[in-house]
């Protein structure tokens, strides 16, 4: 063999080597940091405004709000009607993957699609952050933004609204790659008491008549602000969990009461960059009919 191909081959060898180490490094850094979207942001109303046509739109309030009227070309995901009540009798349990992959096909939506959510971090009880984190757990693998300051910032600057149904352009196949490192059972927090930090995200009087031993209460809509009930960002999601006693190197588990607040707050955890967290999905219609 000359000089010359030798050199190529072990520089052929080195690369390959260096390929090998990055997939390990790469596939080490997503098992230490679960239950995080790969990549899920904000976009400005203006941004959308300017380029609709780079995104499936997806409209987080309930079907009654997107039918009276909605950002032009949006579908409707509303939790309503994604959720059903379980062989168990436990109520606002996630559709099954298939299922939701169904759905999402029909709105020409597959794994790789770039996706737009918002809603009003109202009517729906935090659906939007509830959508985004549906689509982490169904392993979407295209960017997620969601809309900053949601239906609130698009009106105020008088773009203009759609009424009646949207038909997808075409339909699409959405694979399913399960990620349930974003959510937790019932039974994985009572057999895993102190791994993790219970954040009860109800309403205070639903704090006070009873929650999950050693929990610590945040209401979901402190986890936005202004008219627009924007997300908090970075800084003020953390200083908001150190205030309340939160150590923001532990992971995080969100509860409510069947997964739709908790969804919302666990979708700002994430955005702030934060150490994995998880949505308690079961909530305290799981635990209260659990036999702990």
């Amino acid at each position: 063999m000359s000089k010359g191909i030798a050199k190529t081959e072990n520089r052929r060898k080195r690369v390959n080597v260096i390929w090998c180490l990055l997939i390990i490094i790469s596939s080490v850094l997503i098992m230490s940091n679960p239950g995080r979207a790969a990549d899920l942001g904000l976009i400005a109303a203006d941004r959308l405004k300017e380029n609709p046509s780079d995104w499936i739109i997806i409209d987080a309030r309930p079907k009654g709000a997107w039918l009276s009227g909605h950002i032009p070309g949006a579908h409707s995901f509303s939790w309503e009607d994604y959720t059903r009540t379980d062989e168990k009798g436990i109520p606002y349990r996630i559709m099954p993957p298939k299922y939701i992959a169904g759905s999402l096909g029909k709105m020409g939506i597959n794994s790789q699609t770039p996706i737009a959510i918002y809603g009003d971090a109202d009517s729906s009880w935090g659906g939007e952050g509830w959508a985004c984190w549906v689509l982490t757990w169904m392993g979407h693998q295209g960017p997620i933004r969601l809309l900053d300051g949601g239906i609130q910032a698009w009106t105020e600057k008088n773009f203009s609204l759609a009424v009646g149904i949207t038909l997808p352009s075409k339909q699409a196949v959405y694979e399913v790659g399960q990620n349930d490192s974003v959510l937790i059972s019932g039974t994985g927090i009572h057999t895993n008491p102190d791994k993790y930090q219970l954040i009860d995200t109800r309403s205070t009087w639903e704090w006070i008549k009873g929650h999950l031993p050693k929990a610590s209460h945040i209401s979901w809509e402190k986890f936005y602000k202004g008219k627009n009930k924007s997300p908090l960002n970075p800084a003020e999601t953390r200083a908001l969990l150190e205030e309340n006693d939160i150590d923001t190197q532990k992971p995080a588990v969100y509860y409510c009461t069947g997964g739709i607040r908790s969804a919302y707050a666990w979708m700002v955890h994430t955005l702030a960059g934060l150490p994995a967290a998880v949505n308690f999905e079961g909530g305290t219609e799981e635990w209260n009919r659990s036999s702990f």
